[in-house]
């Protein structure tokens, strides 16, 4: 017997509620039974493109027994402090049982049940379940029954209500493999409090960043839009972001805000790219997302709204219609300035159509460009020569002599753009998007 994986997901609805919270709920119900955290609470995002997804699409896993060895503090709730133990025991069956009854019964209790979308789910198991779990949620969309099946036959604890598909991220959380990691340390206000308007300092969080550098995503200088504070209706008040987990805890203390009510520090998944893969353009189906190379196939088109739409043709001759959405801010300056014979690798998504919405570029290689053709000089009479129409050539009005349409004059132009990954604007990125340099 080992320690207890526990994973949830689904407590929340587009009216409210937070399924990071419904976490932190279980850890403090952890700490009153005496059972201890191992290791660091687990914040995953899933594929970003399900079309019945509250918000961000993430699930939540933590892993609990008997601490052994050195604790440190991962936050904070009620007034009391909650440590983590980097290796564990396994808890005794009678304690592991009631705990998780408790758990099941607290994530019923402050889940958003009978709202829209709102499906909770709670597994259980003492291994950490197969990476491809993670893998599958994170790219695809997954059946519900067939994760069912699966985590019924390695004897799972499986609890769920309304249509089960908080199986697929519970699973998924406890399923991520956790090698590419960012850490995010969440601040809750009051649930009293939830809906208001949040009040957080945001020259503190622009100081904060400036002294922690390894902090990513905090706000947007080129929209000047704060991005620690989300815009929904939950008891999250602000997230420090990082790419080592030091980064965060020292900022917390930086930022000035209302009252913080509690806080964790989740290992994340965000900003690691884990939904991208290389595809073929054919095989970016609906709802999934992907890297696709290729050649641009003729010039761009600016959209109404200043979206530009792009097509591409990869290696194997399936053309692609991309488009780089207006918000991104830099995507659509790229792409604008491509020309057909540019090579390009991007990346992005797609929902029910055929068209990926981009995420990010990288411009491989460029044909030169040239300025329009102009009519030569006469090597006889050194004289400027004319045109005689659209592939007609040109004449000398002196000696009247022609010259084919080829002999037009052209000089090569720098190119406008170099080669190299070009991201959107950070308040324009998704929470899996790999990360770019700041602007």
């Amino acid at each position: 017997m080992g320690t207890i994986w526990v994973g949830i997901d689904d407590t929340d609805s587009p009216r409210g509620g937070c399924t990071t919270w419904v976490l932190t709920e279980l850890l403090a119900l952890a700490r009153d039974e005496g059972v201890d955290l191992i290791g660091e609470p687990r914040l995953v995002r899933l594929n970003p493109n399900i079309p019945w997804k509250t918000r961000g699409n993430a699930a939540l896993a933590a892993r609990f027994g008997r601490g052994r060895g050195r604790r440190r503090r991962i936050g904070d709730a009620g007034g009391r402090p909650l440590w983590s133990f980097a290796t564990g025991r396994p808890l005794p069956s009678s304690r592991e049982q009631k705990f998780l009854e408790l758990a099941w019964k607290r994530v019923l209790d402050r889940s958003r049940l009978g709202e829209p979308r709102t499906d909770p789910a709670l597994v259980a198991v003492r291994r950490r379940l197969p990476a491809r779990l993670y893998y599958r949620a994170v790219r695809e969309i997954v059946p519900i029954e067939e994760t069912r099946r699966y985590l019924l036959s390695v004897g799972a604890v499986v609890h769920a209500e309304g249509d089960g598909r908080g199986l697929v991220g519970a699973s998924a959380a406890i399923a991520w493999p956790g090698r590419r990691v960012t850490w995010e340390l969440i601040a809750y206000r009051p649930v009293r409090r939830e809906g208001a308007r949040r009040r957080v300092d945001a020259g503190s969080v622009r100081a904060a960043a400036r002294r922690n550098p390894e902090l990513f995503l905090c706000h947007d200088p080129r929209t000047r839009r704060l991005l620690v504070t989300p815009h929904t209706p939950c008891p999250i008040l602000f997230g420090l972001r990082g790419t080592r987990p030091t980064s965060p805890l020292r900022a917390r203390a930086d930022v000035r805000s209302e009252p913080v009510d509690r806080w964790v520090l989740f290992r994340t998944n965000q900003a690691t790219g884990d939904h991208l893969v290389p595809r073929r353009a054919r095989d970016v189906l609906a709802y999934t997302s992907g890297r696709v190379s290729g050649q641009v196939a003729d010039l761009p088109h600016t959209l109404r709204g200043g979206h530009v739409r792009v097509r591409l043709v990869d290696p194997e001759g399936t053309v692609l219609e991309v488009i780089a959405f207006e918000p991104t801010k830099t995507l659509p300056r790229i792409v604008r300035h491509l020309v057909p014979g540019d090579r390009v690798e991007v990346w992005g998504s797609r929902g029910s159509g055929p068209v990926l919405k981009m995420e990010g570029l990288r411009v491989v290689s460029l044909v030169p460009r040239w300025t329009e053709g102009s009519p030569p000089a006469c090597p006889d009479c050194h004289r400027p020569t004319r045109s005689l129409g659209t592939v007609r050539g040109f004449r000398c009005l002196r000696c009247r002599r022609r010259f084919p349409p080829e002999a037009a004059r052209r000089t090569r132009l720098p190119f406008p753009i170099r080669p190299g990954e070009y991201h959107p604007t950070p308040s324009a990125r998704r929470h899996l998007a790999p990360l770019g340099p700041e602007p």
